[in-house]
């Protein structure tokens, strides 16, 4: 056996480095989409109005399990910066804000969001599988619960 015919061997067929190139030229592409269409931009745009938590334990709990989609002070994962995945994050973040955020909300339904939390519909089962500690306790629930009703009634 001749090196020529060991190298032919080995050799990859021409449509599966294609097929490879050109899945790698639209992953890549996918990567920029972000930067051209507003829903998929991971933003944080400026806070304009600041809340007083009525206690320091009821705003890490909000923060821990409700800030990143209902504010404007998200904490974007790293996974958040690759498409397809990023695309999910910035569009569930976008519905989140408009919903509700306290970020720069003037009337905050505060009864809505107890309700929400009372009957386990925040936080989505999806954000809580990739943010565990989302997953609050029923003491934790009761506790932010009752810093949302002392901060916004």
């Amino acid at each position: 056996m001749n090196i020529s015919s060991l190298a032919s061997e080995r050799r990859f067929p021409k449509w599966l480095v294609w097929g490879i190139g050109l899945l790698l030229v639209v992953f890549v592409l996918m990567q920029l989409v972000r930067f051209v269409v507003p829903d998929f931009q991971l933003d944080n745009p400026p806070v304009t109005q600041q809340v007083m938590w009525s206690s320091p334990e009821a705003e890490q709990l909000w923060k821990q399990a409700c800030a990143d989609c209902h504010s404007n002070e998200t904490v974007y994962p790293w996974y958040s910066y690759v498409a397809p995945v990023g695309w999910l994050v910035a569009h569930d973040v976008h519905e989140g804000r408009e919903n509700l955020n306290i970020s720069t909300d003037r009337r905050i339904e505060w009864d809505e969001m107890i309700e929400e939390i009372e009957e386990g519909g925040m936080p989505l089962p999806n954000y809580v599988l990739m943010h565990p500690d989302a997953n609050l306790t029923d003491a934790q629930k009761e506790t932010l619960m009752a810093g949302i009703r002392a901060t916004f009634r």
